[in-house]
């Protein structure tokens, strides 16, 4: 559950200027959420059997096999993002399951029991209508999550652009909490890093801003975190000689995100590891120019760094790629479980696995020439994210 810790009258204070709303209307949303968390279905119960009248599989979880599995059943997720045209598609037209409701009821025939969000917009001919990004949206997602035994555990949602903040960015913000919060996340995140850049001086910046938006979040019982694509993983420019700006062009060698790590407040910001990201960083960023001048190798270890900081990492996009080093990126996205990313030794190496909350994900599943493939690759995924197991 999400509760919100009020100890004085300054917090009280600070709770209403942090979230500008009243503090008795939040606090009953929050509330609400939390004994909806309490009546909603046990999450790690089986999948549920019952042949869909779509045409997809139930199921595709295969027989147990040895061992333990590396991600317990009330772990397993996804991030709509995979699916975001069957959410999007309008439900008059086809049989395929559309809009979040009937999608959801075919996440949990699969098996999932976690998901997490990549915005609150379906096609207006799905039952809600086109916009749920608001408290009553929320409401209605929430029902249709516990009825089929989901949980929300996260949201690629809005991160404000601005800073100092604005008025209206920070209004924005404080919606998404309320949302997350009706919705009983324990996250709420963005899809993007927090800068673009390769300086140290605007990730200094960029800890600053996150070290702020995640004390309201906070607030709000609402973890915040940060997602991953290769470049986040980068060396750092933070040495000199400097160029034309006066800005650094070599590196100590620690990697951007490291150095965010460093500078951030670590109850306050958290991570988002995107596991294929992070290994296409691995075969692209191999060496830095060293403040001497002299070309030094350095590979990173995806699983090694979530491991020396594994309660900064509560959730990871799991997504696969077969190696190819003619594209200059490393690997070519496939359907989870499919590819040449070795899952189980990722995760028997990060350990804690009551903690850690994987989330199926491929960038590439919607096709335009195959309105079920994102449903049957999330499928797939389901199926080989169940089979892992300790090594």
């Amino acid at each position: 559950m999400n509760d919100i810790h009020i100890t004085d009258h300054d917090a009280d204070d600070r709770l209403r200027r942090g979230l500008g709303i009243g503090r008795r209307r939040f606090l009953g949303t929050c509330t609400a959420a939390a004994a909806g968390a309490i009546a909603a279905p046990v999450f790690g119960a089986p999948p549920v059997q019952a042949a869909p009248a779509t045409g997809l599989p139930a199921t595709g979880v295969p027989g147990r096999g040895k061992g333990h599995p590396l991600v317990p059943e009330d772990k397993r997720g996804i991030i709509l993002y995979t699916v975001r045209d069957a959410i999007g598609r309008d439900p008059l037209s086809t049989h395929l399951p559309s809009g979040f409701r009937a999608v959801f009821a075919q996440l949990a025939r699969f098996g999932y029991r976690q998901v997490e969000f990549a915005g609150y917009s379906q096609h207006p001919n799905a039952p809600g209508g086109a916009d749920l990004d608001n408290a009553k949206g929320a409401r209605l997602l929430r029902r249709w999550l516990d009825d089929h035994g989901l949980r929300a555990r996260g949201n690629h949602g809005f991160i404000p652009p601005s800073w100092p903040l604005t008025k209206a960015d920070l209004d924005t913000f404080k919606k998404h909490l309320e949302i997350a919060c009706i919705l009983g996340m324990g996250h709420m995140g963005t899809g993007a890093d927090p800068t673009d850049s390769s300086y140290k001086t605007d990730w200094d910046v960029a800890a600053e801003k996150w070290n702020t938006l995640g004390e309201i979040a906070r607030r709000a019982g609402i973890k915040l975190y940060t997602h991953n694509h290769d470049a986040a993983y980068d060396f750092l420019l933070d040495r000199g000689p400097l160029d034309a700006q006066g800005r650094p062009t070599r590196s100590s060698g620690i990697r951007k995100l490291e150095y965010f790590l460093s500078v951030t407040d670590p109850g306050l910001v958290w991570l988002e590891m995107d596991i294929y990201w992070a290994h296409v960083a691995q075969y692209k960023f191999r060496t830095y120019t060293a403040p001497d001048g002299s070309t030094r190798t350095k590979i990173f270890d995806p699983a090694g760094l979530v491991a020396r900081h594994n309660k900064r990492y509560p959730l990871f996009h799991a997504k696969d790629g077969v190696v190819n080093t003619t594209n200059g990126q490393g690997y070519d996205m496939v359907p989870f479980g499919t590819g040449d990313i070795d899952y189980a030794t990722f995760f028997s190496r990060v350990g804690h696995h009551h903690y850690h909350n994987p989330m199926v994900e491929q960038d590439n599943a919607p096709s335009a020439g195959d309105p079920a493939q994102s449903l049957e690759y999330a499928r797939i995924g389901y199926r080989n994210l169940a089979a892992l197991r300790h090594r």
